[in-house]
């Protein structure tokens, strides 16, 4: 059997995965995990179910809808697992306890999401961590190419995986190659201290798209791939207004674009109407005292939430007497996130010290004023806890997207609540009839609380119903289908460098304006 320059896999016999020309799935998922999470049932039998995040729910059904395969990791160390879901091919990729820490913990999580994220954290460089990373994208480069059909496309997920594309098609030239950042893309200034960056950039480069949130992120991108990896781009193609930048490489054009994720808002919709939630969410205000105000913030326990940002707000708003204490509870969800990590640990001591310091002063026995939960929260409670804020506060130091804002949102088919909105989100773009604020001005975001509360109905119902009309109507599955269709239709431009602006994506009119 000929090789034709492609990694053996050791010549199995029925010539299955003896090179990489025979998997059969016309489109494959490439994420850092698998799309469900193991449960060990009572009884020892082993359960996968699938995981509640949006990704899955966007892209099951058109996996299912053709041959359809995901390639991850189970989340488990050193697990051979190979979950079976019914529909979709599941290519498990192991990790073992060293890789998790040097591939995950460290360079991805201490190395490209503090950088990625203004550097709120000093993000830490070391070689042995990137070495693990190229390793561990390698190996999911070859899961992929072993997964994919003839001709087949292929998206890539997030920061974990920017080396995949480029390897993947040094693997599988036949391949189109999709890669979607779910983070934000940093200035050019701070992207160069990375002692890795043409690599990065390179290895995206190997998509023949790359999509952000935002058009600046698309931007970034495109100035480092034209100074880094000394590309020329097609003049007239990189305006702020463009739709879609390009990257001439070698004799392939790559294109850049932005395409703002979403979430599944008409399920949240349908579900937060329910007799169940409804109830719940009543029953919810009753064991808080009926309160004339909620305030609510729902967020990964992550320095980049900006959580202590709220807490400090809500606390001054309390001892200037702008809030009265008496009738106001603010419910702080945390979900416990990267619990090693040093940074984390210190966060979460000072976040829980700001609670007991506002309890402490303002609160009265039976009645604290910030009710902390650090713990994962169901998600029909979720729902219930969203149709029963008044104020959602979102006050990210900075955010790719934020999704809460915009479940917060799909709930409120009452056109009540208010939502408190960091300018510094990916959803701020968007969501241009919240309360905006700059999270680095107290002031500011004290303002913008006051206002939220103090809203009369009808100008809360404006801006609600303003919102609404954006999240509904730009759903995740519009979003995973405009990447998708953009994808599709890269071949039209390879010939043509200077014709990559004429696509539209599902964020057209208005949003980025």
């Amino acid at each position: 059997m000929a090789e034709s320059g492609h990694v053996s896999n050791g010549g199995a016999p029925d010539g299955h995965h003896a090179d990489h020309h025979h998997g059969d799935a016309e489109f494959v998922v490439v994420a850092n995990r698998l799309p469900v999470d193991k449960e060990v049932l009572p009884d020892g039998t082993v359960n996968w179910k699938r995981s509640p995040g949006g990704l899955v729910t966007a892209l099951e059904p058109i996996l299912r809808s053709q041959t359809g395969a995901w390639v991850g990791w189970s989340g488990i160390a050193d697990s051979d697992d190979n979950p079976d879901i019914e529909g979709i091919d599941i290519h498990a990729v192991p990790l073992s306890t060293r890789e998790i820490a040097e591939y995950y913990e460290g360079f991805s999580n201490a190395t490209l999401w503090p950088l990625y994220h203004d550097v709120l954290v000093k993000p830490e460089y070391h070689r042995e961590w990137w070495n693990t990373y190229v390793e561990v994208n390698r190996r999911f480069a070859e899961k992929a190419a072993e997964a994919a059909g003839e001709g087949a496309i292929v998206w890539i997920q997030d920061y974990q995986l920017q080396l995949v594309p480029k390897m993947l098609r040094m693997l599988r030239p036949d391949l189109r190659i999709g890669f979607f950042l779910h983070i934000p893309f940093p200035p050019v200034e701070l992207f160069m201290q990375l002692p890795w960056r043409t690599e990065i950039v390179e290895g995206l480069l190997g998509a023949d798209l790359i999509g952000f949130h935002l058009p600046g992120g698309a931007q970034n991108f495109l100035f480092l791939a034209r100074r880094l990896a000394g590309q020329a781009t097609s003049k007239g193609t990189v305006g702020v207004r463009s739709r879609f930048g390009v990257v001439q490489v070698g004799f392939r054009t790559v294109r850049v674009g932005a395409f703002p994720i979403s979430i599944d808002s008409g399920d949240l919709d349908t579900k937060s109407k329910s007799k169940e939630i409804r109830t719940r969410a009543a029953a919810l205000r009753e064991e808080l005292g009926n309160p004339k105000t909620i305030m609510l913030g729902v967020d990964r326990l992550d320095y980049t939430k900006g959580i202590d940002v709220r807490l400090k707000a809500l606390s001054e708003l309390l001892a200037e007497k702008r809030i009265d204490p008496a009738d106001t509870v603010m419910i702080q969800l945390a979900t416990p996130s990267r619990e090693r990590v040093d940074s984390y640990v210190r966060m979460r001591a000072g976040i829980e010290q700001l609670v007991g310091n506002i309890n402490g002063t303002y609160g009265n026995v039976g009645q604290p004023v910030v009710q902390y939960l650090h713990r994962p929260v169901p998600r029909d409670e979720l729902i219930a806890f969203f149709v029963a804020a008044d104020v959602m506060l979102v006050t990210p130091l900075r955010d790719g997207m934020n999704l809460v804002a915009k479940e917060y949102v799909a709930c409120r088919s009452d056109l009540g609540g208010a939502l408190v909105l960091s300018e510094f989100t990916g959803a701020a773009a968007e969501l241009r009839s919240a309360y905006q604020a700059n999270p680095y001005d107290l002031d500011g975001v004290k303002d913008a609380i006051e206002a939220a509360v103090e809203q009369s109905t009808q100008e809360g119902r404006r801006r609600m119903r303003a919102l609404r009309r954006q999240v509904l109507t730009h759903d995740v599955a519009k979003w995973a289908e405009s990447f998708l269709g953009a994808l599709a239709s890269t071949t039209e431009t390879a010939s043509d460098a200077n014709r990559g602006v004429h696509l539209v994506t599902g964020s057209e009119s208005g949003t980025d304006s």
